[in-house]
């Protein structure tokens, strides 16, 4: 009879073992799914908010699902995710000569839809475009693979509306 009992315990053990081994499988260690949130002022957050309340819900035919931390200032779309994150610090290579002039292969300057883009090659094949000429600086990551093209088209209208033209420089 204690064979009975131990047979009967290894038996429902193994479902349980299937589960936690299933789940852990599913599980990512990826995080494509996080984004650092940016600390602006109080004037450009309040434009990122503006952003957020205006930003589609699909971009480049894929639906919007935001990273963690949740935040006003960061939105992803995907799987791998495209990711915008809102106010974030102007990058170097914008004020660089070396790009504006051309000369630098891993960054150009460029225009989509009525808003200016800095594209920065990213290590693994990812583009970083941040915007440029606006009050605040909108980065966008598009990963590896995706036509970062449809991305930033789709982009444009939110950012136009939400994100002025900078009129001092």
């Amino acid at each position: 009879m204690n064979s009975f009992r131990h047979r009967r315990i290894s038996v429902l053990g193994l479902p349980a073992l299937v589960l936690l081994i299933t789940a852990a499988g599913c599980s990512s260690a990826d995080d494509s799914r996080s984004a650092a949130v940016p600390s602006p002022d109080s004037t450009v957050a309040g434009l990122c908010r503006k952003l957020d309340k205006v930003l589609p819900a699909k971009v480049d035919g894929v639906r919007r699902e935001d990273p963690s931390p949740a935040s006003t200032l960061t939105a992803g779309w995907g799987d791998p995710a495209i990711i915008l994150r809102c106010g974030v610090t102007r990058p170097p290579k914008m004020v660089d000569p070396d790009v504006a002039e051309g000369h630098d292969a891993d960054a150009v300057p460029g225009g989509v839809e009525g808003v200016d883009w800095l594209m920065e090659k990213q290590d693994g094949g990812a583009h970083r475009f941040t915007t440029a000429n606006r009050n605040a600086y909108v980065e966008v990551t598009v990963p590896a693979g995706r036509d970062s093209s449809g991305v930033l088209i789709d982009l444009a209208s939110a950012v136009k509306k939400a994100i002025p033209e900078r009129t001092t420089y």
